[in-house]
């Protein structure tokens, strides 16, 4: 019974003392590392307790941070454990009630929109209840599997006997507590990529299949997940990157160097800016912009908790500003694949009405890929497409 109310005070500890300036999961392992008294056992415990209180996101804040931990483990809870059976044995016995038991029984001024409360801000097609409900639960991990590994990845997966969920095939589902690299050769084999990011690979094979060596720029690269998927499905591609960090690129580099990805070129630039530089032009444009990440908050949920309504619109004028600096580069007859890892129509529907209206490109799709059914990361995606002449 101590040691469960010493993880309690430990995650108290660590909720009170974050403060948003880096990913929750890389501050916890250097905590962890500072704090050397912590097993396995105990990393993992703490670990889920603070994710616990951050899944409660913007409700109750009126309560202690060791009150809104107790009440997040008991709304996460599918059933029975020893961490709650120990702080709240009364709840413990129903933690295998559904969602809207617990929140009655609670009898709390509590509803689960209070966790994110920027509903009028969505985009539309988001289905609010079971959207609400997905900060409660942790996403799955998804790995794409790369040309001609398919047979040996899932032959080991077996061996391992791994439950896993094969999606298409190439996309697995797997446990969040699966350790990817122990058993793969990551970005050889498999490349660790949300089932929704790779979704937006068919709308890329639309554009690209049977034709070869197009000039095509992913113009914000970040870690090059997309770029290594578009050169897997037409590897003849004339491949260059930009990001506006140079380390992002020394990394993406090496990565590239591992899945055996040959690219025509790289550089640094801040696409926000009217001096940005961008020499050549593509057939191709893939701009998957920075943005709130609001359709990820259910595998990072920390960001609800420091995150304001106003950095919508500090999000929204630097998406127009990097799409206006890259239309300009796209040849006559070019696409433009425009996406989000956010669920806020300011980033959205908004963009893309700015792109055809402003820019003037013909909209050819628009779609938004939910996650929140699926265990998974919810994106906007919209392609587009220049004039010929």
């Amino acid at each position: 019974m101590n040691r469960i109310y010493s993880y309690l005070n430990s995650a108290v500890i660590i909720c009170n003392a974050y403060d948003g300036g880096l990913p929750f999961a890389i501050y916890l392992k250097q905590y962890f590392s500072l704090n050397k008294k912590f097993g396995s056992k105990d990393r993992k415990q703490v670990g889920h307790l603070c994710y616990c209180f951050f899944r409660m996101g913007k409700s109750l804040p009126a309560l202690s941070i060791d009150e809104k931990i107790i009440i997040g483990l008991f709304l996460c809870s599918t059933e029975s454990n020893e961490l709650l059976s120990v702080l709240n044995n009364e709840w413990n016995e129903k933690a295998n009630f559904n969602l809207e038991e617990k929140i009655k029984f609670l009898n709390l001024f509590f509803s689960l929109e209070s966790i994110f409360p920027w509903k009028t801000e969505l985009s539309e097609g988001i289905i609010y209840e079971e959207f609400y409900k997905s900060f409660l639960i942790q996403p799955d991990l998804f790995i794409r599997v790369r040309p001609s590994y398919n047979e040996k990845v899932i032959s080991k997966l077996d061996l391992l006997q791994i439950n896993y969920e094969l999606i298409s095939s190439s996309a697995i589902r797997l446990s969040n507590s699966f350790k990817v690299d122990q058993h793969f050769v990551l970005d050889k084999e498999v490349v660790i990529q949300d089932f929704n990011s790779q979704q937006t690979g068919k709308i890329i094979q639309e554009v690209i299949q049977q034709k070869e060596n197009l000039e095509i720029l992913d113009c914000c690269a970040g870690s090059g997940g997309k770029s290594i998927m578009t050169y897997d499905f037409n590897p003849s591609i004339q491949l260059t990157v930009s990001d506006i960090r140079k380390s992002i690129l020394i990394n993406l580099t090496e990565r590239f160097r591992s899945a055996g990805v040959s690219y025509k070129h790289s550089f640094v630039t801040d696409l926000s800016k009217q001096s940005a530089t961008i020499k050549n032009k593509f057939d191709f444009i893939i701009a998957d912009v920075p943005c709130s990440g609001s359709g990820t908050w259910s595998r990072t949920p920390e960001q609800i908790c420091f995150f304001e309504k106003k950095e919508i619109d500090k999000y929204t004028i630097l998406q127009k500003q990097i799409v206006t600096n890259c239309v300009s580069k796209l040849k006559p007859g070019g696409h433009l694949l425009y996406i989000t890892c956010s669920v806020f129509k300011k980033e959205n529907e908004e963009v893309v009405n700015y792109i055809k209206e402003t820019l003037q490109l013909q909209l050819i799709k628009t779609e938004l890929l939910h996650g929140y059914n699926k265990k998974a990361d919810t994106l906007f995606v919209a392609l587009f497409s220049a004039s010929t002449i």
